[in-house]
């Protein structure tokens, strides 16, 4: 198989070259690559890609409507729709739809959505697209319907590849992707593109649920979205938040998520109007835009090392709120689009999101610049493929980011910033094991650190050793080990530590919401953590029994503010062993507001009282701890 995949990629790399009238090998070499290929592997998609033009975009039709989806913008219209019936999201790619047909074992046809009865055949494109399998194991006739799209990072190499050809540089992602469905030449260039799974069509395989659906297609080869099961709405909210935070953040671009019942007679039953299933509802979200003029671009260091860019522009109000810093990625975003103090740029924003940059309204004349120095050491920067990446491995800057990640996700709520800046200037913590070998001694020789605070701390660090295994895994800063994440892993019976070392990416892949990549990137970087792992245990770390929570707090978000007569981090503790999840500050998607004080001057405060949140008090919270969900 390694063979046949090494020539796939070089019979596929030179047709790319000879394509552009760039050959880099003779006829004849070339030739002894396909046929190698061709008795090994005949059916070889490689095998089939034919010159760089379409012929022809004859019209397809579809044996089973391709339909639109119902849309809802508020949570109040989907609990409605859902009504008590479990449900299943996914992100909503904002890409092409497009249907894959595959016969007797070999995919045969490609078409766009169309106008849903009839599609464009794109099947030379397809065949372009590098994660889209050539073949199934299977003989049956199969349908496989998704969507086209293309991520950040393909997009950066797209446009550089575009220009170098003479080509216009493309302005979107979901732009470029639409344009190269109608494009009749250099389809070469569909191989920037990926397909990610959504719907298998097969007649007589008995599947029940949409969840074996997509386990089905990852069984077949296929990438899948992120899938995740509701049995109730309290975790929907959870999910739009992901959502909401993955548009800001995320590697490709979705404009919300779909929801489908789980039950797959229940779509047989509800059927479709002539516009969309009843099955189905997809949850946009409705974004703000204004344009805004950037001041200056400023980079900080992240705990991967990587430098993050951030535009400081005019203020703007967007949502309710007034913005004065826009998130750019990463240095390819920057670069891609040639941004620079000046621009006029627009910018969108999605509820309580962070806002996300659209496109360029005006470019300046002044000069594009990257940093070539990181701004924490002083070290060297690289270009890492779409990232800027500071040489320095023992970078202070992106040491720090890395203990401050690991002090808030696990909890030590006494430890600041600054204060983590001081002891790591006294040279008492240069790692995170550091902090659980701290004297009181030590931290009394710190600016105003007296005898009373210095107990407290080291107690807050201590009690931190308490933490569950869920929380504890995910304060690491694994990649992707956002806590619902680490929460499925500890769930599905990898709950301690010994099972979580022999984590194989097909028993990731086998969880609910980890596809090939996040499973990948996932234990490529847990296995990066497993000598603090075992520091850590060395130094007293325990784990607490996980149990399923059936409270009332289950799926509720908590904020928290002001002083308690209970240590904060155990009360977080408390709150989501009953299936709560703690938030940092308040938004309308708040459930409680959780402070002593009965009136308050602080901004979380005024702000639960304006969105009619209900406030708790320690009291109040533990009869919530008590009693059951309805």
């Amino acid at each position: 198989m390694s063979r046949i995949k090494e020539l796939e990629e070089l019979i596929l790399h030179h047709k790319i070259h000879y394509y552009q009238g760039k050959p880099e090998i003779s006829d004849a070499k070339y030739d002894k690559f396909e046929d190698e290929l061709r008795s090994l592997d005949p059916d070889n998609k490689a095998l089939k890609v034919v010159g760089t033009t379409a012929l022809s975009n004859n019209k397809v039709k579809h044996a089973r409507k391709m339909l639109s989806l119902e849309k809802t913008y508020e949570e109040k219209g989907l609990k409605s729709w859902m009504k008590d019936r479990e449900v299943v999201s996914t992100y909503k790619l904002d890409g092409v739809a497009c249907s894959l047909i595959y016969e007797n074992k070999i995919l045969t046809l490609a078409k766009t959505r169309g106008d849903g009865s009839y599609g464009e055949n794109i099947t030379p494109k397809i065949l372009w697209v590098p994660n889209v399998p050539n073949t199934l194991s299977s003989k049956e006739t199969i349908e496989i319907r998704g969507e086209i799209y293309c991520t950040e990072a393909d997009f950066f190499h797209l446009s550089n590849e575009m220009v170098s050809m003479g080509l216009e540089k493309p302005t979107s992602q979901r732009n470029i992707v639409a344009g190269f469905m109608g494009r009749k030449e250099n389809l070469e260039l569909c191989r920037f593109l990926e397909f990610q799974a959504f719907d298998y069509v097969v007649d007589g395989r008995p599947l029940k649920t949409e969840m074996e659906k997509f386990k089905q297609l990852k069984e077949l080869g296929f990438q899948v979205a992120e899938v995740e099961l509701h049995k109730d709405f309290t975790s929907i909210r959870p999910a739009i938040k992901r959502a909401e935070d993955f548009m800001s953040t995320g590697e490709y671009q979705i404009d919300g998520l779909v929801f489908s019942f789980n039950d797959l007679d229940l779509h047989d039953r509800l059927g479709h109007t002539a516009h969309h299933p009843r099955y189905k509802i997809a949850f946009k979200f409705q974004g703000e835009s204004a344009v805004t003029k950037i001041k200056d671009i400023s980079w900080s260091i992240s705990r991967n090392g990587y430098l993050t860019p951030v535009a400081n522009v005019e203020p703007v109000e967007l949502s309710g709120a007034k913005l004065s810093r826009v998130t750019f990625h990463n240095y390819g975003m920057v670069a891609q689009h040639n941004l620079k103090t000046g621009d006029l740029i627009e910018i969108i924003r999605s509820g309580e999101v962070i806002p996300k940059f659209l496109e360029v309204k005006k470019s300046s004349k002044n000069k594009f610049e990257i940093p070539n120095k990181c701004p924490s050491c002083n070290s060297k920067t690289i270009i890492d493929d779409i990232r800027l990446l500071c040489s320095n491995q023992d970078c202070p800057g992106r040491n720090k980011e890395s203990i401050l990640n690991f002090i808030q996700k696990i909890g030590i709520e006494d430890l600041s910033s600054k204060r983590l800046d001081e002891l790591m200037s006294a040279g008492l913590v240069k790692n995170i094991s550091d902090l659980y070998h701290l004297k009181k001694e030590q931290l009394m020789e710190l600016d105003k650190v007296k005898d009373k605070l210095a107990s407290k701390l080291i107690g807050t660090i201590e009690e931190s050793k308490k933490a569950d295994l869920t929380t504890f895994l995910s304060s690491l800063g694994i990649t992707g080990g956002a806590y619902n994440k680490c929460e499925k892993v500890v769930s599905e019976g990898y709950n301690t530590i010994a099972k979580i070392k022999k984590l194989t990416v097909d028993n990731l892949m086998n969880i609910e919401s980890f596809a090939e990549k996040s499973s990948q990137d996932f234990l490529s970087s847990l296995s990066e953590k497993f000598p603090l792992i075992d520091e850590l245990i060395n130094v007293g770390f325990k784990f607490s029994k996980v149990v399923e929570a059936n409270t009332r707090l289950s799926g509720k978000k908590i904020c928290i503010t002001g002083s308690l007569t209970e240590k904060r981090s155990i009360i977080e503790g408390k709150i989501r062993e009953a299936g709560g999840i703690i938030v940092s500050s308040v938004s309308s998607s708040t459930d409680y507001l959780l402070t002593n004080e009965a009136s308050s001057n602080s901004s979380k405060f005024i702000k639960a009282n304006k969105l009619n949140i209900p406030v708790v008090s320690e009291n109040g919270l533990v009869s919530l701890l008590k009693e059951k969900a309805s």
